[in-house]
């Protein structure tokens, strides 16, 4: 698995005590080095403008390059460094995507700030520019005919859904907390005009953990995925779903949020192993660094010993939700 990555990234600090913060990478790195898997890695190119213009909006972009010293919302700062970091952390989530094409295998692209937040003509929660989104369309504009999206934050991806909402070439699917930030993601949302059929959200409420998330997976993700025959997956990789997390009250824990990953990366077989993590949640730091280095270790053979591993939900409490949007999904997809 490459990894790909920029000393840049570091350098983004949204206010001092702000929970995205650069110790997020910071140990994620320490866990991949202590365990001989720092390797493999790209940094990457300086951020495009015509690649942000591919999902945002040219006002958008060149207010967030413009403005200096503001605020999109309370959370979520800019500064004037905000612009280049932010658009190299979507280059980063190009170029990921485009070498799991070329080399058949899976890449995980730690970006950083975040993206899903963003839509086309705003930012939010962390986010200024929709890394996966702009990955997503970059293959498409060369060649790929469908892109499947998964994406497992704790927080709905509102700017995803919203960007792909009316475009079939585009699936989302989308595991999430109910009724917390951003209030997007109900279950019965399909997606809209010629897109409907082709968003399906499982929105969990607090408590759900490792058994919600393998049913979910089994369910919904894996079939809907495989009836789609998507050219590549792209994962918003998020694990502030963990019960280490304090922003959230999902309970996954590091040994669920690995099975995930090794389902999600056995599923990417079906095209090719051009499957791409993205780096989006999770602020124990912790339980994400642990998590991210043993997902990887998965692909390299190196087994990353757990210590998060207190399994909480073991009667998937989310069932009701998992078989409403399995429902919703067999009205458009033979399951």
């Amino acid at each position: 698995m490459a990894i790909f990555y920029d000393e840049e990234f570091l350098s983004h600090i949204q206010d001092p005590f702000h929970p995205e913060s650069p110790e997020r990478l910071k140990g994620i790195v320490q866990k991949l080095k202590e365990h001989c898997l720092w390797k493999d890695v790209h940094p990457s190119k300086i951020g495009v403008k015509d690649h942000l213009l591919l999902v945002h909006s040219e006002d958008y972009v060149d207010f967030i390059r413009t403005c200096g010293e503001c605020a999109l919302t309370l959370d979520t700062n800019v500064h004037p460094e905000t612009y280049e970091i932010a658009a190299l952390s979507a280059e980063c989530a190009i170029d990921a995507a485009n070498w799991s094409k070329e080399n058949g295998r899976p890449s995980f692209a730690l970006t950083r700030p975040p993206g899903h937040h963003a839509g086309r003509d705003y930012g939010m929660g962390f986010c200024y520019f929709n890394n996966i989104s702009i990955a997503a369309t970059n293959l498409l504009r060369n060649g790929d005919r469908r892109i499947a999206i998964v994406d497992t934050d704790v927080h709905h991806g509102n700017g995803t859904q919203e960007i792909f909402a009316t475009d079939p070439r585009v699936l989302y699917i989308s595991t999430h907390q109910l009724e917390i930030f951003p209030g997007t993601g109900r279950v019965d949302y399909v997606g809209e005009g010629e897109g409907e059929g082709f968003t399906f959200n499982m929105p969990f409420q607090s408590g759900c953990g490792d058994s919600t998330f393998d049913v979910a997976f089994a369910e919904v993700i894996d079939p809907v995925v495989k009836a789609f025959k998507p050219d590549a997956i792209l994962v918003s990789w998020g694990v502030d779903t963990h019960y280490k997390d304090t922003l959230a009250s999902l309970t996954l824990s590091s040994d669920g949020h690995v099975r995930e990953a090794v389902d999600m990366l056995n599923l990417g077989k079906m095209c090719r192993n051009r499957i791409t993590f993205m780096l989006e949640g999770g602020y124990n730091i912790p339980a994400l660094s642990e998590v991210t280095a043993a997902t990887i270790g998965k692909m390299e053979g190196v087994e990353v010993p757990l210590e998060f591993t207190d399994m909480i939900d073991m009667s998937c409490l989310g069932r009701p939700t998992i078989m409403r949007c399995r429902q919703l999904a067999s009205k458009y997809w033979k399951l």
